[in-house]
C-alpha cells in the first residue's frame, strides 16, 4: 500500500513539474494583469492586454470559477516605440508596436458580493492565464469605502514605493481616483506596460513593478501595489494623455510637444483642402485635422468609460457608493516658462520660427473648452442639477489643472493665450509673445461659481507634483496630492515663479496661491523648514505622499514615506473632514 501511495505521489509530482515546465517554456505571457473599470449596480468591466491577438480570450468567474464569457478584442492603433524607449527590441526608428486589448463585462452581479475571477488567453497550443482576483459591482450606499487619491505618476522615481506603501498601510482599497498624467508619452507602449527601468504604469498599480531606489547605505526594490486587479480605476485626462501632430518617423517626444490648437489645424486644412481632399470626404477631413493638431486616442483605447448619452471619455460622472464623482477635462499643454530666444514657450515663440508659423506652439493652449457656454460647461451644469449628484453624500469633482496651489503650473491663468506680434519699422517680426489675463481664468471665473453653488465637498487635482491643500470661505476643500518624485518645488519665500519681467504682477503671481487662498498647514505631523517652522506643503524628490478618502469617517487622510529611510514608518501627517 505504501508503495502505491509513493508511486501516486511521484506521478502527481511529475505532472505538476510537467505543467509548470510547459507554462514556463511558453513564448507567450500576458502584457498586464486584468484590471477593473466602471462598475454599475450589477456589472463591472474587466480589461487586460497582450502582444498577440489570441485565438480566444475569456474571463472565468464565479464562486467556483464555473462561469465564463468571451472578451471583445481590439488592437491599439497608435502604440509605438522609438529610440528613446526603454524596452527590448530594435526601435532605432519610430515603430508600431502591436498590442491587443481584451474587455469583457461581467453582468448579473449582486451589490456587496465579491466574486473570484481570472482571465485566460489561448494562443496556438498555449493557455495563458492570470492569477485569481476578485471583482464586484458598484457598492451600495452607506458601504464603508477607502479610495486612493493619486496623480501624476509619469514613471517617476517614487511611484512604485508610493503604491507599495499604500497596500502595506491601508490594505486593499476600494477604488482609485487618478487625476491625470498617467505616463509621460501616451503613445509609447512601454511606458504603460514594460519599461525596463521597472516603473511602468500598469505594473506599479498591479504590484508587478521592479523599481530600484538607491540611497547612500542601501538599495531597495519596490514592486508597487496590487490594487487595480480588484479595485476599479477612474482616470482623468491630463496634459500627458494628449499627443500632438502625428508622424510616422519623428520621435514620440517630438510628436508629444507638437500639439497646436484645433482651430489652427482647421485653418491649415481650409487652405489645402482642394489638394489634400479633392473628394471633400468629411471623415478624411476630421482625421487630417486631428492628426495635425492633437489627440487622446491611446488613452481612449486603453480605458473603458461610462456608456451613456451624456458621458464620454473626456468628462463623465459616476456614482460609487456614497460618492458622486464628476470628472472633467480641464487641462492645457505644458510649455516652458523659459525666456531664452530658442525656446518655444508659454510666453513666446522661438526666434528662429518667427517667419515659420507652421512651427509655432501657440502658447499654453487649452485642449477642451470649459468656459461658460461650452459643451463641457453645459454638461456639467446639467450634471450638478441631477438627482444622482444632489442626493450623493459626498460630492467630488476631479480634474488635472490646479485651482489653488503653491506649485508653478498654475501660472499663467487658465485661459486662451492672447498672441501679440511686434515688428520693427521694416515689418520684420521682433517678438511673438502670449499673455493670459487673469480676469479671464475659466476655472475661477466660470467653473468655480458652478461648484460653489452645487456645494461640492472636495475638488481634487494634480499637475504641480506636490501636496498642498486649501479650503474656501464657503467650505469647499481643495487637495493636490501628486508628489511621487519629480517635484518642482513650492513657490513661497524666495522661490519665485519664472515670470517675464515686463508682465503685470497682478496677472502673473510669483509667490503663493495666485487665486487668493492661504495653504493649510498639515494638522497632524507637518514637515518643517530649517528653522523648525511647519510647512504647508510637501514638495520633495525623496519623500512621497498618498491620500485616502474614507467614506465611513468622512475624512481625507494624507500619509508620507521617506524613501531615504526604507525601514522607516509611513506617517499620517494630515486629516480633514469633508
Amino acid at each position: 500500500m505504501r508503495l502505491i501511495y509513493s508511486l501516486l505521489f511521484i506521478l502527481a509530482f511529475l505532472f505538476v513539474i510537467q505543467m509548470s515546465s510547459s507554462h514556463s517554456n511558453s513564448a507567450y505571457s500576458l502584457l498586464s494583469d486584468p484590471f477593473l473599470q466602471f462598475p454599475t449596480e450589477s456589472s463591472v468591466k474587466v480589461v487586460w492586454f497582450t502582444e498577440f491577438q489570441g485565438r480566444e480570450n475569456k474571463i472565468i468567474y464565479g464562486q467556483n470559477l464555473d462561469k465564463e464569457i468571451i472578451a471583445k478584442t481590439t488592437e491599439l492603433s497608435r502604440t509605438r516605440e522609438d529610440e528613446q524607449s526603454k524596452v527590448k527590441g530594435d526601435y532605432s526608428e519610430t515603430t508600431r508596436r502591436q498590442i491587443w486589448r481584451h474587455e469583457g463585462e461581467i453582468t448579473g452581479l449582486k451589490q456587496g458580493e465579491k466574486v473570484p475571477y481570472k482571465v485566460v488567453t489561448l494562443v496556438k497550443k498555449d493557455k495563458i492565464e492570470s492569477n485569481v482576483f476578485s471583482l464586484a459591482s458598484s457598492p451600495k450606499k452607506e458601504t464603508p469605502l477607502k479610495i486612493l487619491l493619486t496623480s501624476d505618476h509619469q514613471l517617476k522615481p517614487m511611484v512604485a514605493a508610493n503604491l507599495q506603501k499604500v497596500v502595506e498601510t491601508i490594505g486593499k482599497v476600494d477604488a482609485i481616483f487618478l487625476a491625470g498624467d498617467l505616463v509621460n508619452i501616451p503613445d509609447r507602449a512601454s511606458e504603460w506596460f514594460d519599461d525596463q527601468r521597472g516603473g511602468a504604469f500598469f505594473p506599479c498599480l498591479q504590484g508587478l513593478a521592479n523599481y530600484t531606489i538607491e540611497n547612500e547605505d542601501k538599495t531597495t526594490v519596490y514592486h508597487g501595489g496590487q490594487l487595480i486587479q480588484s479595485a476599479p480605476l477612474f482616470p482623468t485626462i491630463g496634459n500627458h494623455e494628449v499627443m500632438g501632430k502625428w508622424s510616422e518617423t519623428k520621435r514620440l517626444s517630438r510628436q508629444f510637444v507638437d500639439a497646436i490648437p484645433r482651430e489652427v489645424a482647421e485653418n491649415l486644412y481650409s487652405e489645402k483642402s482642394d489638394s489634400i481632399n479633392p473628394n471633400h470626404d468629411n471623415n478624411f477631413k476630421e482625421s487630417w485635422i486631428k492628426n495635425n493638431s492633437f489627440n487622446t486616442d491611446t488613452y481612449e483605447e486603453i480605458f473603458s468609460f461610462p456608456q451613456t448619452a451624456s458621458n464620454n471619455s473626456h468628462y463623465y460622472a459616476v456614482t460609487f457608493g456614497d460618492i458622486r464623482l464628476v470628472v472633467l477635462q480641464v487641462t492645457n499643454i505644458w510649455r516652458s516658462p523659459s525666456l531664452e530666444k530658442k525656446v518655444t514657450g508659454r510666453y513666446q515663440e522661438a526666434e528662429k520660427d518667427f517667419d515659420n508659423p507652421e512651427n509655432w506652439g501657440y502658447g499654453q493652449h487649452i485642449f477642451k473648452p470649459i468656459e461658460k457656454g461650452s459643451e463641457q460647461y453645459q454638461w456639467l451644469k446639467n450634471e450638478l442639477k441631477s438627482e444622482a449628484f444632489q442626493q450623493a453624500k459626498y460630492k467630488i469633482v476631479m480634474f488635472h489643472h490646479p485651482v489653488h496651489t503653491l506649485g508653478g503650473n498654475i501660472v499663467p491663468a487658465y485661459t486662451n493665450p492672447i498672441q501679440k506680434i511686434n515688428k520693427d519699422t521694416e515689418g520684420n517680426i521682433t517678438e511673438i509673445r502670449y499673455e493670459y489675463p487673469k480676469e479671464n481664468d475659466y476655472i475661477i471665473r466660470d467653473l468655480m461659481p458652478l461648484l460653489e453653488t452645487a456645494k461640492v465637498d472636495l475638488v481634487f487635482y494634480g499637475h504641480s507634483h506636490l501636496w498642498n491643500r486649501f479650503i474656501s470661505s464657503n467650505g469647499i476643500n481643495f487637495l493636490e496630492s501628486s508628489n511621487v518624485g519629480n517635484s518642482y518645488g513650492a513657490h513661497l519665500g524666495n522661490n519665485k515663479r519664472q515670470i517675464p519681467p515686463d508682465y503685470s504682477p497682478l496677472n502673473y503671481v510669483e509667490i503663493g496661491d495666485p487665486n487668493g487662498l492661504k495653504p493649510i498647514i498639515p494638522n497632524l505631523a507637518p514637515l518643517t523648514d530649517e528653522n523648525n517652522n511647519p510647512l504647508p506643503y510637501i514638495a520633495s524628490n525623496e519623500i512621497t505622499v498618498f491620500s485616502i478618502l474614507d467614506t465611513e469617517k468622512g475624512t481625507v487622510s494624507s500619509y508620507y514615506f521617506d524613501t531615504r529611510k526604507p525601514n522607516s514608518n509611513v506617517i499620517k501627517f494630515d486629516e480633514f473632514a469633508i
